[in-house]
């Protein structure tokens, strides 16, 4: 058991090393940040003077190593565009997106898992058949359109709920929370809705899969031969053992909706990590797109790992053959 979470401890820090290479390398010559955070008037000198100051004259090899050795620390410099500190704005703007991806991985698991468990037992019914065209739907159109949809028909048609922002925020140290409020649950149903779509989709689809496969083994006709009714059948036997799968994708679907928060963030103006790497982005600035990379990087990451030991611990299987190995080799 310990060899089994060191190995895959040793493996994430592989992963995040890499991560930190790829973000300096793709940043670190994207554009010249020193034109934007210079007026025209600035001389030659001026503009030298701040490339000391921000090291960037340095040998790669030198700036890597200090961006490692920044970041392991949780400092990632000062922002080129807003002059402040990128560790102090990725906590300003954290929970806003953490809080979305929350509400959004709540709605794809609460719908999708039992819609994909009643698609599988009533294949043949109405409600079955419009939920699979339906999720069609939700794989088929951009993400930017169904916020868009979104926005007129509740926003500009109905005039319901806002159209961009998080809405009131309440302070919980130094927590910024929008889920205290009413104007904050306002503000999130779209986005939270848009964000979630594909991901329940996925969701909605693999249980449906794996539960169609799991009703065909032969253990599962074994426990109806013995007179098992089917409520008994399907929930304690057959759905167990299609979300032992389930899990692995559904960990790694919550660090994609992270990652492609971007979208949704912008769509709405959410003022989440996405928009700050988006508005980064236009401005060259650097330390905030590198440590967004290894921000993301890091949470997949750490999901990952997570989904690996729960699922050492929920499948026998994977014990039994590291017992086994491990008694072969002894």
């Amino acid at each position: 058991m310990l060899g089994y979470i060191i190995g895959r401890i040793a493996q994430a820090l592989a992963v995040m090393f890499a991560v930190a290479l790829v973000a300096f390398a793709l940043f670190n010559y994207v554009g010249d940040p020193i034109n934007n955070m210079v007026g025209q008037d600035a001389t030659t000198i001026d503009r030298q003077q701040l490339r000391d100051q921000l090291g960037l004259d340095d040998p790669a090899i030198v700036q890597f190593g200090r961006f490692v050795a920044n970041a392991a620390q949780g400092n990632f410099g000062l922002s080129y565009r807003l002059k402040r500190p990128v560790n102090v704005l990725i906590r300003e703007r954290l929970p806003a997106t953490l809080e979305l991806v929350a509400i959004s991985a709540i709605l794809a698991l609460a719908i999708g898992v039992p819609l994909g468990v009643y698609t599988a037992l009533r294949r043949d019914s109405w409600l079955s058949r419009a939920a699979l065209t339906l999720s069609l739907v939700g794989v088929s159109l951009p993400t930017f359109v169904i916020g868009i949809g979104l926005i007129y028909f509740f926003s500009v048609h109905l005039n319901l709920l806002p159209s961009f922002g998080r809405g009131q925020t309440v302070a919980i140290g130094w927590w910024q929370t929008g889920l205290l409020t009413k104007s904050g649950w306002a503000a999130i149903i779209m986005p939270s809705i848009t964000l979630c779509l594909y991901q329940l989709t996925l969701v909605l689809r693999l249980v449906r899969s794996e539960m169609l496969e799991v009703l065909r083994t032969d253990y599962i006709k074994f426990a109806r031969a013995r007179g098992l009714t089917n409520r008994i059948v399907h929930f304690r036997h057959a759905l167990k053992n299609t979300l032992m799968p389930v899990v692995t994708v559904i960990g790694l679907q919550v660090g994609g909706l992270i990652a492609f928060s971007i979208v949704t963030e912008t769509v709405f103006q959410w003022p989440g990590m996405g928009l700050l790497f988006i508005q980064a982005v236009s401005f060259a600035d650097i330390p905030v797109m590198a440590a967004y990379l290894v921000m993301v990087g890091l949470m997949f990451v750490v999901l990952n790992l997570a989904v690996d030991l729960i699922y050492f611990f929920i499948d026998p299987r994977l014990r039994a053959d590291r017992g086994t190995a491990a008694g072969k080799a002894t």
